[in-house]
Parts: C-alpha cells; sequence; structure tokens
C-alpha cells in the first residue's frame, strides 16, 4: 500500500465549508483504491492562522507542507473592514500565500479553462461562441515578476509619497515555464499562445527570445504570439481559437480570472500550482465572506483541484477522470448550488449536497 501525506489548508471564509467536502471525495478515493492511503493532516492558515497564532503561515503549518507529498489549500482572506485587522505584511495574501509559493518554489501554476457544451447554459457568452465547448490550460508563471519583485514606499524630497516596484525575471525563470508550456502542448493540440507584450516591456522581449530559443526543441508544436490586450479581447469573442496559454504572472493572475468570467464563474476553475519537488491545489475563487456559513458555495473547484491532485502528484489518472466525470454528471443531472445558478436554472442543492452527489456519483464508476 502507498500513503500519501497531504496537508490540508482550509483557509478562511467558504474554504472550511469546500474542504470538508474535498475531504469526503479523498476518503471515498481511499476506500475504491485498496493500494492507496490518505493520510490527512489539517492545519491553520491565512487570516484563521493570524487570529489564532500571530502569524498567517505558522511554524507548524510550515512543518506540516514540509513534510508533505502535496498541499491541499483552500481559499484565503477576508472582507476588506476584517483585513485591516491584520498588520499589511501579514494579511493572507502577503504572508501567507506569497511565501508559500516562494518556499516550494511552484513555478508553474495550471488552471483548466474548461466547459463542455453540455454545460455552456453557465457561460455569459453566447451559444454560438462557445460551440462545442472551451478547453483550454492556461500556464502562468506564479513566482517571479512584478508580484516578487523589490517594492519601496516613502516620501520623496519634495514631500511627495511614492511607490517602486519592479518586474524581474532572469532567463532561467522564463525557460523553467516556457518548457512546461511546450510540453503540455505537445500531450494536446500541438498548438501554444504565447502571451506578451513586447511592445511595451521588454521583459517579454526577453520572453519572446526564449520562446523562439525553446522552440527548436519542440518542433511539432506550432507558436502563435499574441498580445496580452489582444488575448484578453479573443477569450471572449473566440474562446475556442485557445488550447494552450502561457505567460508570465501579473498577465496569467488577470486572464485567469477573465477565464472564469467566460464560464460563468472562478467557481468552476481548479488549479494546480507545481514546484520541481512540491505542489500545491487550490481553487481559483476567493474566499467570499459573504456568503461563509451559508452552505450555499460549490465545491466543484475545490473537488477539482484533488483531481488535478491524484493526476498530478500521485499518477492516479484513471481516478482522476472519474471524478471529473462526476461532477459533470452532477451539472448535467440539473443539480448545482445558488452561487452558480438562478433559482429556476437549476435543481438547487447545498454545498454538503453537492459533495454527496459527486460522491454517489463517483462510487458509480468501475475502478
Amino acid at each position: 500500500m502507498t500513503t500519501y501525506n497531504i496537508a490540508l489548508l482550509a483557509g478562511d471564509g467558504i474554504g472550511p465549508e469546500v474542504m470538508k467536502e474535498a475531504v469526503k471525495v479523498l476518503k471515498l478515493v481511499e476506500e475504491r483504491n485498496a493500494d492507496v492511503n490518505f493520510e490527512l493532516n489539517d492545519v491553520l492558515f491565512g487570516a484563521a492562522a493570524y487570529f489564532a497564532t500571530g502569524k498567517s503561515f505558522p511554524e507548524q503549518t510550515k512543518a506540516a507542507c514540509d513534510k508533505a507529498d502535496a498541499i491541499l489549500k483552500g481559499t484565503i482572506g477576508l472582507n476588506h473592514e476584517d483585513s485591516q485587522k491584520i498588520p499589511v505584511d501579514e494579511q493572507p495574501e502577503r504572508g501567507a500565500l506569497l511565501p508559500l509559493r516562494r518556499r516550494y518554489n511552484t513555478y508553474a501554476n495550471f488552471r483548466p479553462v474548461y466547459l463542455p457544451k453540455g454545460l455552456a447554459h453557465f457561460s455569459p457568452l453566447k451559444e454560438s461562441v462557445v460551440g462545442d465547448g472551451i478547453d483550454i490550460m492556461l500556464i502562468r508563471e506564479l513566482v517571479g515578476g512584478l508580484y516578487f519583485g523589490e517594492k519601496e514606499t516613502g516620501v520623496d524630497a519634495e514631500g511627495k509619497r511614492f511607490v517602486r516596484e519592479v518586474l524581474e525575471y532572469d532567463e532561467d525563470q522564463i525557460r523553467q515555464i516556457i518548457r512546461v508550456g511546450f510540453e503540455v502542448s505537445m500531450k494536446r493540440k500541438k498548438v501554444m499562445h504565447n502571451i506578451h507584450k513586447s511592445n511595451v516591456l521588454k521583459s517579454s522581449v526577453l520572453w519572446n527570445e526564449i520562446v523562439e530559443e525553446e522552440s527548436k526543441n519542440f518542433p511539432e508544436v506550432e507558436v502563435i504570439n499574441i498580445l496580452v490586450d489582444a488575448a484578453a479581447t479573443y477569450l471572449c469573442l473566440k474562446p475556442t481559437m485557445f488550447d494552450v496559454m502561457v505567460m508570465e504572472n501579473m498577465f496569467g493572475d488577470i486572464l485567469s480570472d477573465q477565464g472564469g468570467g467566460i464560464l460563468g464563474s472562478l467557481g468552476l476553475m481548479p488549479s494546480a500550482c507545481k514546484g520541481p519537488e512540491k505542489s500545491y491545489y487550490e481553487p481559483s475563487h476567493g474566499s467570499a465572506p459573504d456568503i461563509a456559513g451559508k452552505g450555499i458555495a460549490n465545491p466543484y473547484s475545490m473537488i477539482g483541484s484533488v483531481a488535478l491532485m491524484l493526476e498530478m502528484s500521485f499518477g492516479m489518472e484513471k481516478e482522476a477522470k472519474n471524478l471529473w466525470a462526476a461532477m459533470q454528471s452532477v451539472f448535467a443531472n440539473g443539480y448545482s448550488t445558488s452561487d452558480l445558478s438562478k433559482e429556476g436554472e437549476a435543481n438547487l442543492v447545498s454545498t454538503a449536497e453537492f459533495g454527496d452527489m459527486v460522491c454517489e456519483e463517483l462510487a458509480k464508476m468501475p475502478v
């Protein structure tokens, strides 16, 4: 039997609610696969950790993550008012999330933008635009660029407040994520859109040079270079033209949220954050403190993150496919939660009921 240690970082807001459904699924997967055992370790992370320990990424959590074979992370963050109760450097994004990425060098962020034709009703786009469905793998560099560059605030000689933030990449950082883009493209349609802004940013000039260099190692992949603003436009007008999209950190942050928008919700977008030795998996959506505790948050992104973890960290590809199919079946049977659907559009169920239905569908499938 193979034992996998998983650190569970439930987080804030709706994080604990959707994490419960992920745990249900993991326990069922364990039951269905007699040669697999999951050792689950719940630890604090984010605002909940700060209020309990004074640190949003406390030492106990770091130790649990260091020990884990994979990390399953819920949502973090509070509303603006409650965030002000936490010192700026300990607010969840700065004090927990960025240090988590830096600690494990999770440089490759995978965000599947997936909407089969049968679920096109979730999208705000016209049916003719969605066509036979949307299936994009958005790959974002996650530990470099503007978010991780040097930052300075102060007052200048004239008494005016200023801020300076540096966008910084070296060629090794760029090359490793570009290679990931090519490798994923080889497994899919062998078409990769390279997202850049080289008409303005010198960082994109270097980025494009390395794309061209690496393309010689993947001659079967067609590279299509497109400016980030044009890519944003075409994601709305013609999303089916994309298959694999690769981009730097800030572009990926923005375009992946737009991807959630064309699906109809970030609640339909799980993600994987992979490093050379350790990876973490998380929903792309926020902590939604306005609906926390109401039992109406859809756990699709959280359970989808479990599916990505099964495939990418544990090599359980078949069970991952089963899990995706189980979630799609629940939607196809006409069920959803009120955060994704208006009354009358679907049979509305609670967060826990949706998770139960996913487990019921998964249990029907052959191992």
